[in-house]
């Protein structure tokens, strides 16, 4: 839910909460929440503490949390640092005992809390990905598949190919795609391939403007059948039909 809203906070806005422990786990996760907001031009401010980054006396307090959190965690590293000499000196070893002996067990305990993780992460991200790769594969080379799917995403969202296809993988192993998806793709004409990548944004959102599938063409930097980089709506509504005539819109 953070995550979401530091997202589509703007400049100029300003995050309110009722009190910082209902914001932050800790100072220091306050303070990289002020950070990322101060980089977006956004205030912060507290209803129930004195934190309020849009004046003077609300910045003067932040630094002071910023001092007090830089004292705390070098009072954790010093504490650490004493625990594990300590525990050398009583011939401790730190560590998991059945992975230090490779334990087959402990091995697959760890594997599987791995896969866990991993799946439970994809699964946040799945409505960017797999209903573009349900409809799109194996029709759809990977290469404009990931395209679509980026298109519409902030760039640190944006997904690699390898990534991608691990991604569709792990979804197979657990039933969630068909096998198919991962079949070949058949080769398309090159006269084919962009009224195929325009059916397939419409297919998506078929309210879409024409605009709008300009912008998104520009942003995957698509060049127009004249190999031109700007988009006009007359172009993409020529691809719209032929998409139409291919039998590539549903």
């Amino acid at each position: 839910m953070l995550a979401r809203v530091l997202e589509r906070v703007d400049h100029g806005d300003t995050l309110v909460v009722v009190r910082i422990d209902r914001l932050a786990r800790s100072l220091s996760h306050l303070l990289e929440v002020i950070e990322t907001l101060e980089g977006k031009g956004a205030f912060f401010r507290s209803l129930q503490d004195p934190i309020d980054t849009g004046s003077p006396q609300g910045k003067f307090t932040l630094q002071v949390l910023g001092a007090a959190a830089e004292f705390e965690r070098a009072l954790i590293r010093e504490r650490t640092k004493a625990g594990l000499a300590s525990a050398r000196a009583k011939g401790r070893v730190g560590g998991n005992p059945g992975l230090s002996a490779k334990d087959p067990a402990a091995l697959r305990k760890v594997r599987l809390a791995r896969q866990d993780g991993y799946m439970e992460r994809l699964n946040e991200t799945a409505q960017d990905w797999v209903p573009h790769v349900r409809r799109l594969r194996p029709d759809m080379a990977w290469e404009d598949v990931l395209r679509i799917i980026n298109g519409p995403l902030p760039h640190d969202r944006h997904w690699t190919q390898s990534r991608l296809l691990r991604a569709v993988k792990a979804y197979i192993r657990d039933g969630f795609l068909p096998a198919e998806v991962l079949g070949r793709t058949g080769r398309r004409e090159t006269d084919d391939r962009l009224p195929a990548i325009v059916a397939a944004i419409k297919g998506a959102d078929p309210d879409i403007t024409l605009q709008a599938i300009c912008e998104r063409l520009e942003s995957m930097r698509k060049r127009t059948p004249r190999g031109r980089t700007s988009w006009q709506p007359s172009s993409v509504r020529m691809l719209l039909d032929r998409a139409e005539k291919l039998g590539l819109l549903e």
